[in-house]
């Protein structure tokens, strides 16, 4: 299974379309490769890095989205909520929100995780699930899963 942007490489910076200094809408995302069995497909963006890459005191959760049809090929930039695939609900970021946060860090270069996995299962509808909760949810069930990184630090 593999998760790929156009907008950044695998390690390389993502642009600043996606973050706080500028637009902050999502960036596109390519899915493929999910396996035999997939029912649903879960997404998880984060940071390790928070807030200082020298001294990670917490991970930073910048998107939480599941229940992507097993067939998704990905997510187009700018997602809104009504643009996902049918049947795609979404958690809360650490803003207290759901949908994307891009990255926003206070200091230095931080790498946000790109994390996509296939579920056996279609999970029941959560509210509005935090990384933990839908962590929680999809134990058990994870079939396989891929990432995909990126890099940003303030301008």
């Amino acid at each position: 299974m593999q998760i790929t942007s156009t907008a950044f490489t695998p390690m390389g910076s993502i642009p600043s379309r996606y973050t706080c200094e500028a637009d902050d809408v999502s960036p596109p995302l390519a899915f493929s490769g999910a396996p035999a069995g997939t029912r649903s497909l879960a997404l998880i963006v984060d940071d390790p890095d928070a807030p200082d890459p020298k001294a990670p005191k917490r991970t930073w959760v910048h998107w939480v989205v599941y229940n992507l049809p097993p067939d998704a090929t990905g997510l187009a930039e700018h997602v809104s909520p009504g643009k996902l695939p049918r049947g795609t609900l979404q958690g809360k970021n650490d803003w207290g929100k759901t949908g994307w946060g891009g990255p926003c860090p206070p200091i230095g270069r931080h790498r946000y995780f790109f994390k996509l996995y296939a579920l056996d299962a279609a999970l029941p509808d959560l509210g509005a699930p935090t990384k933990a909760s839908l962590e929680q949810a999809m134990h058990g069930h994870i079939l396989a899963s891929a990432e995909l990184v990126g890099t940003y630090q303030k301008q």
